[in-house]
């Protein structure tokens, strides 16, 4: 059975999901190894949520304990945070509510901002990396590559991603109220990943010009070509944060990329050469802004005692996010609920093989015994074998069908009740009954 553990912004503050951001291990082989009826799991890990999604053997008593039990004795043992302080800040699904959550969150439904168009690539690379750390399962891989199915389809067959906007373009939006003129701002960017492009090609819609770009791994030249920006040093970064009416900080980095401490730094340094005669050189009429996009956090929250400087962060972005544009919202939700049903369609006839390969299995049985009898009495040219193999595959038809419209609609039980009750078939696993019925031929 498939298991999701999730904590989110829904349901846990972004210091905590700050802190699961950054585990000292993958935690994915971690919840693998807990237990042998852990048969995968994969970890989404993003700006806004931490999400397992785990395979458990579906015989075992009590796989779901067993899975969340698995999920945070990983989180423990990668991040140093206690089972203690996740409770009450993750849910648990089950089941079909597995897949369609997460086909809700490929597609952008449960994002901060509804239609944001990053976490399917994340959805996307959370898959790969379980693959490269070998701790995927024939179930989570059919899981996210429906997902991404999913996503596809309700981006092309809705307007939800023009209904969201991405935190990059929010953040931006709520910056412009206070900037007058985007082509006169000396902007600041700080990162070179996924995020600082989606943060150029935004910027530059807004209208400006001046962007210097800084990378804490040493990235920002090869990014600043790429993009036509300036590239700023290591040396000179200080000076550069002074100067600048708006940072936009954008790293993997798991320590603060700007601090207060950058700000006097930087204002110390550009002071020292200046003529005196020019006065102070960082001096601004306005106040200037600082919007941290970065998990965990790139900006020390002490940035915001400088004075003349605001700090935006995630969690402001996301007390601003706008309402869902409700049409564009349903259209989506509805197209995921119909692959989420489709997902466990195709899962539930999965389920219903074994009892199906039983009941083939006792028939053939009883058929090759009849065939032996037949053969013994001389069965000139084989046509009352060919009559019987001819009977049984037509009485086999309206039950096989029938096991298939049952298990679509959850009711692969009665079905395998049914056989217990008429013909005495107890339903094995795949793969023994699989066997049997190979050997019947």
């Amino acid at each position: 059975m498939l298991l999701c553990v999730s904590a989110s912004h829904k349901t846990a503050s972004f210091d905590l999901l700050e802190r699961l951001s950054v585990p000292t291990t993958p935690v994915a082989p971690l919840i693998a190894a807990h237990d042998e009826c852990v048969q995968g799991a994969v970890v989404v890990a993003t700006c806004n949520r931490f999400e397992a999604y785990v395979d458990m053997d579906e015989p075992v008593t009590a796989a779901v304990a067993v899975g969340v039990e698995a999920t945070l004795s990983a989180i423990e043992a990668a991040t140093g945070v206690p089972a203690s302080e996740l409770e009450g800040s993750y849910t648990v699904l089950g089941g079909g509510d597995v897949a369609e959550h997460l086909f809700s969150v490929a597609s952008g439904l449960e994002s901060v901002v509804v239609g944001e168009g990053e976490i399917a690539g994340q959805v996307r690379r959370a898959l790969t990396e379980s693959r490269q750390l070998g701790t995927t399962s024939g179930e989570l891989e059919r899981l996210f590559q429906r997902a991404s199915e999913a996503q596809r389809g309700v981006k092309n067959a809705t307007a939800i991603g023009r209904a969201g906007r991405s935190l990059v373009r929010l953040g931006l939006e709520l910056a412009d109220s206070r900037i007058a003129d985007w082509s006169t701002q000396r902007v600041l960017l700080v990162g070179t990943g996924a995020y600082a492009a989606a943060t150029v090609a935004a910027l530059r819609d807004q209208g400006a010009e001046d962007i210097a770009v800084h990378s804490p791994s040493g990235r920002a030249a090869k990014f600043a070509a790429k993009h036509g920006l300036r590239a700023v040093s290591a040396e000179t970064f200080p000076t550069a944060v002074a100067h600048a009416d708006l940072i936009i900080t954008c790293t993997t980095s798991e320590n603060h990329v700007v601090s207060a401490a950058t700000f006097a730094a930087g204002r110390t340094a550009a002071e020292a050469a200046a003529p005196a005669s020019v006065g102070c050189p960082v001096d601004h009429a306005g106040r200037r802004l600082v919007i941290d996009l970065g998990l965990p956090r790139n900006v020390d929250p002490d940035v915001a005692t400088v004075p003349g400087v605001d700090l935006l962060d995630l969690e402001t972005i996301r007390l601003h996010a706008p309402l869902e544009e409700l049409q564009a919202t349903d259209a989506a939700r509805d197209l995921v609920r119909d692959a989420a049903r489709r997902f466990a369609s195709v899962g539930e006839r999965k389920n219903i093989t074994p009892a199906v390969v039983a009941l083939r299995a006792h028939v053939f049985g009883v058929l090759d015994a009849e065939v032996a009898r037949v053969r013994a009495r001389g069965d000139e040219g084989g046509q009352t074998e060919q009559a019987l193999r001819h009977l049984v595959g037509v009485l086999l038809h309206t039950p096989t069908t029938r096991a298939h419209e049952l298990a679509e609609t959850g009711r692969a039980d009665e079905y395998v009740d049914a056989l217990s009750a008429l013909f005495g078939i107890e339903v094995s696993d795949p793969e023994s009954s699989a066997a049997r019925i190979a050997d019947a031929g």
